[in-house]
């Protein structure tokens, strides 16, 4: 297999110097409000500055540079067909066009669940297609299986800051094998500690894993889709882009193949896609989509060839030798200005299990002399065991400041997972104190019981009750879904401990228990009961029902001795007797 994706790495990487040039230029057309400087580091003019702020969802990894054919897409009806004669631009246009199923499967899944979450983002799933086919080749051509897994290991090289960023580990190798440094990993090249909080679950198994394209699509969804960004908004998308990978290169890169696919795209086998053979770190280590036994270095390392226009070079940062540098002239930055953040009247956070928090934090940003400062940015981070996020999804949200230097977070959803938790306010590009929020997520509750029915239950010694008891739970005249629950048979109204006799619940044992616990209503509040036994004492007996929030609820039982012969009144008696002695005296007579 390593030698079969080195044969892939290798093909097409000869071009011709005039397509390369018409490419640029196609390139360059496409990525609007471009400006010059260092394509490293050079922020489009149109974008968001929170592009240059944020880590980037791959820790600038290197990825691959090859850039669209320069003849738009137009699939046939057999693509297999289109593609086996690669050396024209049109036949490599089609072939190019081509997304591996499962892959094209998984951006537009993830398309479909961002539409209905975050609607307002409008994201465009030939733009996932476009970075997954920058920072892994589309999975390496579709190297996965039916469940979107990858079948070799998608790796970055080490971050060990030699030549690329240094960040040391922070998943004890979980997702990249590699307990000293991180790596980007997956088709959509996640750093481990970016996918901590940007991870989602695709396919439904119930697990977060960079490694499925399933999971990795839906996330870089998610991830694009922060900072209430609208995709359909070309800054917005630009500033989304930037946040990925901070490079200007790497914009216009990803744009172009976003308009390529855009115009037009077809789906091929799985393992039969295209695989680019240029990355932006020259060959000199497995870039995005390096290595597939994920050893962090090129599997066939091919001769360096020279810088192409439109390929993706790093320029060196700082200033140029021989060059005297100058002192900054710029005026400070609002948030340069910034010394402090402070609280801008938030109540008290908290909320139950599943429900949206009603308050929402306000911070205000302010100068050493406690002035007040606008337009600063100003990032949320939710902090401990908790599964609270804000509405969206997010574990962090970034807000500027308002004219009153006051950013107000998104609004909290409540988890399932009860207990305390911290939300940070931080200012993004600043070293300065932060604000920190308690909240608190309290346990579902329901603050009234009631029957379902009102029939009486009884039964006799020994026997069963025929009908289960079956209670529904409110909270303030809503449902009370999800709510923890207990059900005692007590001694009396006035004595709430266990009964010893009576009526009994079964275990799973048959043995009689008078107390059950876990117990939980259902999505609709409701909750039935087990079936109830009797052993051979007879009377009134009280069985209770409790639920976290106080509701309390006391049903009556009773076990009495089935009446065989129901004993006739005296009154009935007698008239039977009289009306019996007339007739049988004539009948006697006759007889006689």
């Amino acid at each position: 297999m390593a030698a079969q994706f080195g044969r892939r790495l290798r093909k097409g990487a000869a071009t011709t110097a005039a397509a390369a040039l018409a490419v640029a230029a196609l390139s360059a057309s496409q990525a609007p409000g471009v400006t010059n400087g260092d394509p490293g580091r050079q922020a489009n003019a149109g974008a968001s500055t929170a592009a240059s702020e944020e880590a980037g969802a791959t820790g600038n990894s290197p990825y691959y540079t090859d850039l669209p054919p320069l003849n738009s897409p137009n699939p046939s009806a057999s693509p297999t067909a289109s593609s086996s004669s690669i050396g024209t631009a049109v036949s490599r246009g089609a072939a190019e066009a081509g997304i591996p199923a499962t892959v094209l499967d998984a951006y537009k899944k993830a398309e479909a669940e961002l539409r209905d979450s975050k609607p307002g983002c409008n994201l465009p799933w030939q733009l996932l297609a476009a970075i997954g086919k920058v920072e892994s080749g589309q999975a390496r051509g579709g190297d996965v299986d039916a469940e979107g897994n990858t079948l070799h290991r998608i790796l970055g090289p080490e971050l060990d800051g030699n030549g690329f960023a240094l960040i040391q580990d922070t998943d004890g190798g979980k997702y990249d094998g590699n307990s000293r440094y991180d790596q980007a990993v997956g088709p959509m090249q996640f750093i481990p500690s970016t996918w901590a909080w940007a991870g989602r679950d695709g396919n439904g198994d119930g697990v977060k894993d960079p490694n499925n394209v399933y999971d990795a699509a839906l996330a870089a969804g998610h991830y694009l889709c922060r900072n209430g960004w609208d995709l359909s908004v070309q800054a917005d998308m630009n500033s989304a882009i930037l946040s990925y990978n901070n490079s200007q290169d790497y914009l216009d890169l990803v744009l172009s193949w976003y308009e390529f696919y855009r115009k037009g795209t077809h789906s091929v086998p799985d393992g039969t896609g295209t695989v680019p053979s240029h990355r932006s770190d020259d060959g000199s280590g497995s870039g995005s989509g390096g290595s597939s036994d994920g050893s962090g270095g090129s599997t066939s390392p091919s001769p360096s060839t020279p810088s192409t226009p439109g390929t993706a070079t790093p320029k060196p940062e700082g200033p140029t030798p021989g060059t005297p540098s100058t002192s900054p002239t710029v005026p400070p930055t609002a948030t340069d200005t910034v010394d402090h953040l402070a609280d801008a009247g938030t109540a008290k956070l908290t909320a139950m299990a599943g429900d949206a928090f009603t308050k929402r934090i306000s911070t205000r940003a302010e100068t050493k002399a406690d002035r007040i400062v606008a337009k600063v940015r100003v990032r949320f981070t939710i902090v401990g065991d908790t599964d609270t996020t804000f509405t969206g999804g997010e574990s962090t949200a970034t807000v500027v400041t308002d004219s009153r230097g006051v950013a107000v977070a998104p609004a909290l959803q409540a988890g399932e997972k009860t207990g305390d938790f911290t939300v940070r306010a931080s200012v993004v590009g600043r070293t300065v104190k932060g604000v920190d929020y308690a909240a608190t997520v309290t346990a579902r509750a329901a603050d009234a019981l009631a029957r379902t029915a009102d029939t009486a239950l009884t039964c006799t010694p020994g026997g069963e009750f025929a009908d289960q008891v079956q209670v529904k739970a409110t909270y303030q005249g809503a449902v009370a879904g999800k709510v923890a629950a207990t059900a005692t048979l007590i001694k009396s109204a006035d004595d709430p401990s266990t009964n010893d006799k009576g009526p009994y619940f079964k275990d799973a044992d048959g043995k009689a228990v008078r107390t059950l616990t876990d117990l939980q209503t259902d999505a609709d509040g409701l909750l039935t009961l087990p079936k109830l036994y009797a052993d051979d004492t007879t009377g009134t007996f009280l069985l209770r029902v409790t639920t976290t929030g106080g509701a309390a609820l006391t049903v009556e039982l009773t076990v009495a001795a089935a009446d065989a012969s129901p004993s006739p009144s005296p009154t009935a008696s007698a008239s039977a007797s009289e009306s019996a002695s007339p007739s049988a005296s004539p009948s006697a007579s006759a007889t006689s």
